[in-house]
């Protein structure tokens, strides 16, 4: 049976109130639960937004999942804006065809 091995040291809280857990946490987010008047159980986590949640939930995933597959089957093509533009301009006419585009389907 696999046992944990627990890691103890112990650390100075300066006088800002900050103690530091060492530089291989530089810049990871912690959740810090007081147990009771000083215990303190620290965790490295990941935290979601509020404003993101919506992307973790199971529909969203999944759209977005078909998404991505999509992109990767269909790769981005070349195009001329200056020719769409004037396209546009013509009326959705393209060269040497008479009427519109939508009437040619």
């Amino acid at each position: 049976m696999d046992t944990l091995a627990t890691k103890t040291s112990v650390k100075i809280v300066g006088s800002n109130g900050q103690i530091s857990l060492g530089k291989e946490f530089a810049g990871r987010q912690v959740l810090v639960e007081e147990q009771e008047p000083g215990v303190w159980l620290v965790r490295t986590a990941m935290v979601i937004p509020e404003n993101e949640l919506w992307l973790h939930q199971p529909q969203a995933r999944a759209e977005l999942a078909r998404a991505l597959d999509w992109a990767k089957r269909n790769p981005p093509k070349g195009s001329d804006p200056d020719a769409i533009l004037k396209r546009l301009k013509d009326g959705g006419r393209t060269a040497g065809k008479k009427g519109s585009a939508r009437s040619e389907r």
